[in-house]
């Protein structure tokens, strides 16, 4: 009995001293600065040097120790947590190996002195961080891997995410059928990644993943979700779901000429793929999606009677997958594989070593860079044999026999291509000297300097093959003979205007994949999307409603206003009826033209706009002001028609020398009656202004006193206008001041009176033009002091 109750006290002590001795060994074990061999004060680049050391003494793959895989981990996670400074600050105040809890199924850490609390002292063989699977550890993302790595690469092969997390019960069942997907998809070129919530939570809600496990596809930078019952047959029809619809073509004989014929007009070569299968293997449908920058693809179903003269044509074997490249000639393809198991190592390097035409058009930037790239070391010089032609059927001789030349091509630093010089005119004025149209170049730097040197006018003649033969030789024994140096333009996008057929495409797809959301409702990944295109009908509704309203109270004010104008003296009215649209407004809009909006009003006017300016002084503004506006009005309805007015105190020096520039000028002086010693008096003048063509309309002011049926003509009216005010003085005699002031009131308002006819003859384009050097520049603007 005393034995027994001796042995309880020892039996107590023994077992506490066993779980003390796993605490004390478990704080050891977690410590990663222990593990990596750094001090609390070492640095990122001390902590990056020993983790780079440590990671390469455990790898697996190098250290056949059983324990290696365990300790790799930790070293993994140790640097995870040291080069990141928010969580090494959060372990070294808490003693917590990570910033983030794991979506209420994640480990808790406590530290208390020397007491070091961890999930690894239960020792339950769920998915944590000492028992997880080191085949996903191989997989695992981090936030800055998949923006800088992943991302980037999902525009070149689909990606296959898993989001899982400790203490994870449903991962554990989808764990085979994942392991068996990953062994298959990876072989076939698919990305794959697994994203552990618990310590990378900031991925989790980038990528929208709430809830564990759940499997998502990223393509094209694009994130999809799985919505479907985790089968291999169902995650392999959900990868293939992922690539764009328009990959392939499906070829029979009534379309094998159209597709094959395209090569010029896509400047690509073009593959076929013979097999047996009525639908299209899905290895060949991601190495199309990797290539599809460079190679257009088809695929022939060999199943079907209607591409029986295909096969018959490129005598196919029926018992193995068979596939074909056509370049420039669309009779004999330019290179061929068969095999019955065709891996993707064989189909990366057949299509990486067919990417371009035997001579294809420098069509952007990236096609030049890649065909022509700039000189790295001494051994790797790259040479391009640049023909500089044209797409009419003059050239097509000489482009034919560029080709031909081209194709009996077996040097490997040697490339040849041609560009259109109407659609890449700054390089072809950089590289065209004396009218050679042949030139060989060789890229320096980035920055665009090249070496190059002009070989032949090129008519595709056999002294010209000649002379370009001995050319090569000679710079395959001697590169200094290229001995003109220049910096090369960025190269114009050519099928820039396909982004919108591509645009289509792309909305077409983003609008399944929104139905598809739709109908699994995903609500919560729906939610800002849904908001976005509300706030949009919205703001739409919203603007055509205020658009009605607008609209109908413009209608009501234009409809007084036409009256007035039938009111108004010397034929308003007519020209309130000759305007193409009616007047947005109620009011004429007029700006000063001065040295602050020379440029923007004048100068730099956009193609096909008109600045009209009148030309008055300060007496005058008010006056002439009002009258202009009353002859315009109903031309303010134009978008290409802009309104000013010049002051010739501050501006008549510009107004001298705009004048001197139009043949009209010595006219004007000549029909000054009282000589060339007065001062020029432009005080009502109209000036049609088109700053893109550099020319000028000139309206001169008609003065029809009380008799506004008198007639004159617009531009050829100046004379008769001096001698009818000179008449004028001479029947009335003066008489007191304010009557004076009256009269020539009256004169200044009449000055105007045929404007509206001018701009009618405007509109139509009847009115001379006065073309003009160059404008005025500011230091012709003077103020008048």
């Amino acid at each position: 009995m005393a034995r027994s109750k001796l042995s309880l006290p020892l039996a107590i002590v023994v077992v506490l001293h066993v779980l003390l001795a796993g605490l004390v060994y478990a704080e050891p074990e977690m410590d990663p600065y222990k593990i990596l061999g750094v001090t609390k004060m070492a640095s990122q680049a001390e902590i990056k040097k020993f983790y780079k050391r440590l990671a390469k003494e455990w790898h697996p793959d190098k250290n056949k120790d059983p324990g290696a895989e365990d300790m790799f981990i930790k070293i993994t996670k140790s640097y995870e947590i040291l080069s990141n400074e928010e969580k090494r600050a959060n372990y070294d105040r808490y003693g917590q190996m990570d910033d983030t809890q794991a979506y209420g199924n994640a480990h808790y850490g406590h530290r208390h002195d020397s007491f070091y609390f961890d999930e690894s002292f239960f020792n339950f063989p769920f998915n944590s961080k000492n028992h997880r699977d080191f085949a996903d550890s191989k997989y695992t993302l981090h936030f800055n891997q998949y923006v800088n790595d992943v991302v980037p690469d999902s525009y070149k092969r689909p990606y296959l995410i898993k989001i899982t997390s400790d203490w994870c019960f449903s991962c554990i069942h989808i764990e085979p059928v994942w392991k068996e997907v990953v062994q298959e998809m990876e072989s076939l070129g698919v990305g794959v990644g697994v994203v552990d919530v618990g310590y990378e939570r900031r991925l989790a809600n980038h990528l929208g993943a709430h809830r564990t496990p759940s499997i998502l596809g990223v393509i094209n930078g694009k994130v999809t979700f799985f919505h479907y019952a985790v089968a291999k047959e169902h995650l392999r029809q959900f990868v293939e779901d992922l690539l764009p619809q328009r990959l392939v073509e499906r070829v029979t004989d009534k379309n094998d000429l159209q597709f094959l014929n395209s090569w010029h007009e896509l400047n690509k070569p073009h593959v076929l793929l013979f097999d047996q299968v009525p639908a299209v293997p899905l290895l060949y449908k991601l190495a199309s999606f990797a290539y599809k920058d460079y190679l257009q693809f088809g695929y022939v179903d060999q199943g079907l009677s209607e591409t029986a003269n295909l096969q018959k044509q490129f005598n196919i074997n029926t018992y193995a997958p068979t596939m074909l490249v056509f370049k420039e000639n669309i009779d004999k393809p330019a290179d061929i594989i068969q095999a019955k198991g065709m891996k993707k190592q064989i189909i990366d390097e057949f299509m990486s070593n067919n990417k371009f035409l035997l001579a294809p058009r420098l069509v952007n930037q990236k096609l030049f860079d890649e065909l022509c790239p700039v000189k790295q070391f001494h051994r790797r010089r790259k040479y391009c044999v640049l023909l500089i032609t044209g797409d009419e059927e003059v050239f097509s001789f000489g482009n034919q026999a560029f080709l031909s030349f081209a194709s009996t091509n077996t040097r490997e630093v040697v490339r040849f291509a041609y560009v259109y010089q109407r659609l890449q005119q700054p390089l072809c004025d950089i590289l065209t000297q004396n009218k050679d149209s042949v030139v060989i170049l060789e890229r320096r730097n980035a920055a665009g300097k090249a070496f190059f040197k002009p070989v032949t006018a090129w008519n595709g003649s056999e002294e010209d093959k000649q002379c370009l033969q001995e050319e090569l030789e000679r710079l395959q024994k001697d590169p200094s003979i290229l001995i003109h140096d220049a910096m090369l333009p960025e190269l114009n996008n050519e099928f820039a205007s396909m982004f919108i057929i591509r645009w289509i495409y792309a909305s077409y797809d983003y609008l399944s994949e929104v139905i598809d959301d739709i109908l699994h409702n995903n609500w919560r990944e729906m939610m800002p999307l849904l908001s976005l295109i509300f706030s949009a009908l919205f703001i739409l509704f919203g603007t055509v409603v205020i658009q009605a309203f607008s609209d109908s109270s413009d209608d009501k004010q234009t409809k007084p206003k036409a009256k007035d104008g039938t009111k108004a003296e010397n034929g308003s009215s007519g020209s309130s009826s000759t305007s193409s649209r009616p007047p947005k407004k109620n009011f004429v809009e007029v700006t000063e033209l001065t040295d602050i909006t020379y440029m923007s009003n004048l100068v730099k006017l956009r193609p096909g706009h008109m600045n009209i300016v009148l030309v008055l002084t300060d007496a005058s503004k008010n006056i002439l002001l009002s009258k202009f506006a009353k002859e315009v009005y109903s031309f303010t309805g134009s978008l290409t028609l802009h309104f000013s007015f010049l002051n010739l105190d501050k501006h008549s020096e510009w107004m001298n020398t705009l004048l001197e520039y139009t043949q009209d000028a010595m006219q004007i002086d000549a029909d000054d009656d009282e000589g060339a010693n007065r001062k020029m008096d432009y005080t009502g003048y109209v000036l049609a202004l088109n700053g893109h063509k550099k020319y000028l309309c000139l309206f001169k002011p008609v003065y029809t006193g009380e008799d506004l049926d008198s007639k004159s003509s617009e531009d050829e009216g100046a004379a008769s206008g001096g001698r009818s005010r000179s008449r004028s003085r001479d029947d009335h005699p003066p008489r007191k001041s304010n009557r004076a002031r009256s009269i020539s009131t009256l004169q200044i308002h009449h000055k105007l009176d045929r404007l509206g006819l001018w701009m009618e003859r405007l509109m139509e384009g009847t009115l001379p033009r006065y073309y003009i050097p160059v404008w005025p520049g500011l230091d012709k603007i003077t103020p008048n002091k």
